[in-house]
């Protein structure tokens, strides 16, 4: 079960940010091209944070939490104007990859752990491709498995607000090298699980 699922139950949480999207005359796109913005903002905070100040977690955490917020935003505001489209469906997928490589790339340079990175870049995009790839092939899109995007953008929220007062490690690992070893194996067993769902339905 992943948060992925709730995002209709939000709509009425996202109206306010939308009706201000409008009155500042941002456009769909240009919320997520901001969002990707901030996506590189957290992602400079959390390589920059164990060298410099572990309070750059909190900070880094707090643009993660925009960056989930205004990928609500973006399609919210689409449907609102009635200008949703392929091309903008495209474009959102495109940044929300970027993003997630970023943020990960990130917390991975923080910790000089680019291996570890590598094999947690490697599983989210696994993810993100299953889910759109069953729809290529004329399913639904797949949100299903252990952890979607939603779920991810929670646990570096959450791991890296904590990391800015938490800096000891456990078994050779930070709480952030313990996040990414949890993004490579369970990004992993997801995108299994998405394949299996996907190919049960055709």
């Amino acid at each position: 079960m992943t948060l992925d699922r709730f995002r209709p139950a939000v709509k009425g949480a996202v109206a306010p940010s939308v009706t201000l999207a409008k009155r500042v005359g941002l456009t769909p796109n240009g919320v997520s091209v901001l969002a990707l913005a901030l996506a590189l903002v957290g992602a400079a905070a959390f390589a920059l944070a164990p060298r410099r100040d572990p309070l750059l977690y909190l900070g880094g955490a707090v643009a993660v939490a925009l960056n989930g917020w205004l990928d609500l935003v973006d399609g919210e505001l689409a449907r609102d104007l009635g200008t949703g489209s392929a091309a903008g469906d495209l474009l959102d997928h495109v940044i929300d990859r970027y993003a997630d490589i970023v943020i990960i790339a990130g917390l991975a340079a923080g910790l000089d752990a680019y291996a570890l990175g590598l094999a947690a870049v490697t599983g989210v995009l696994m993810t993100s491709y299953l889910g759109t790839q069953a729809q290529a092939v004329g399913l639904d899109r797949v949100y299903g498995g252990l952890v979607g995007r939603a779920d991810r953008l929670a646990l570096v929220v959450a791991v890296g607000a904590a990391a800015a007062f938490v800096t000891q490690s456990f078994s050779g690992l930070t709480i952030v090298g313990w996040l990414l070893v949890f993004f490579a194996v369970v990004g992993h067993v997801t995108a299994v699980q998405r394949f299996y769902y996907a190919m049960k339905a055709l």
